[in-house]
């Protein structure tokens, strides 16, 4: 902020006589930046400071975590949006802060810490200067006392590389990272005013009135016998177990291609109906807090080996406490 001041001074001098200071109309800054506590996620208002790794009069860069927020899924870390010596925190660890309040503050006219100009020795840069030898090479035609040593026998040619035998995917480890292999596009068809009034009749209904869950039995056998046959040349293959998780995640997947109204979703402000063109499904894991929903995306391009690496992957992300609110936003099915 920017505004325009003037104001008179005065103060005593060391021999006890008053002098006056007059500054004229001039631009006063304002370098100090308030930070607010961002969106934490669908339905969250409130999360709890959990650690504070920068200490007020430091400087942070652009990027640095600053506050770090936990909730009841996921914990959260504060950049800083600009370079800037942080002011102060308003709050301290175990604090319950809510979304929009003011978190931290940063003096973004500070200046940031003057680094280190003197050159590195590169190891790499001592290892290109030649050695001196232990001892300098005989001048030519000098005799050295020595007989040349015997020309040693040629080495036999290396062998072939051997072919990697199909057992040796067992100890391969699952990809760190999910596999997103199709497009993400979408369609949108325009909502007639019935259709409209109909759904904000239905959501109504949803808020006052009392919901009925229903529960259906599936015969799991052939599922079974098929993941017992099947099971050592699954680990063999693929380095992970099969599981009964890859098996709903593609029953759950082929039902929402065939039924592409479940898979849509509103949007308000356009009133379409939005029809997702790709399939994400939520899947529970369990984490020290409880369990955790992350969201596989593109399920219509996995196999199963892809979902078990992909549950597995976000499982250890769980575990780490490493989940992130992307990981679990988006999903339009949930199977557990």
């Amino acid at each position: 902020n920017v505004g325009m001041h003037e104001f008179t001074a005065a103060f005593a001098g060391s021999d006890g006589n008053k002098r006056s200071f007059h500054a004229g109309s001039r631009p006063v800054t304002m370098p100090i930046k308030t930070i607010d506590v961002p969106s934490l996620g669908d339905s969250i208002t409130e999360g709890t400071i959990v650690d504070l790794p920068v200490a007020p009069g430091e400087y942070v860069q652009t990027d640095d975590v600053v506050v770090v927020l936990e909730t009841d899924k996921v914990s959260v870390d504060i950049r800083a949006p600009e370079g800037g010596a942080l002011v102060e925190v308003i709050g301290e660890v175990d604090d319950v802060v809510e979304v929009g309040s003011n978190l931290f503050r940063l003096d973004t006219d500070a200046d940031a810490p003057e680094t280190s100009t003197a050159p590195e020795v590169d190891e790499a840069d001592n290892s290109l200067t030649p050695e001196p030898k232990a001892e300098a090479a005989a001048p030519a035609g000098e005799p050295t006392g020595e007989k040349p040593p015997a020309p040693k026998p040629s080495s036999p040619p290396p062998p072939s590389p051997k072919k990697a035998s199909p057992s040796s995917g067992a100890s391969a480890q699952p990809d760190s990272g999910p596999a997103f292999l199709g497009t993400r596009t979408e369609r949108r068809t325009k909502m007639s005013r019935m259709r409209q009034r109909v759904a904000a009749r239905l959501k109504d209904a949803q808020n006052t009135a009392a919901m009925l869950t229903t529960f259906q039995e599936c015969d799991m056998g052939n599922l079974m016998e098929m993941r017992k046959r099947h099971q050592d040349a699954f680990i063999a293959k693929y380095g992970i177990k099969l599981g009964f998780m890859s098996a709903f995640v593609q029953a759950a997947t082929a039902a929402l291609q065939e039924v592409p109204a479940v898979n849509a979703y509103i949007d308000d402000e356009t009133k379409e109906v939005v029809y997702r063109e790709y399939t994400d499904i939520s899947v529970a894991v369990a984490s020290p807090t409880g369990l955790v929903v992350p969201v596989l995306r593109n399920t219509e391009t996995m196999s199963f080996a892809d979902v078990e690496r992909n549950i597995g992957m976000y499982a250890q992300k769980a575990k780490d406490g490493t989940l992130s609110l992307d990981d679990m936003a988006g999903g339009a099915f949930t199977t557990f």
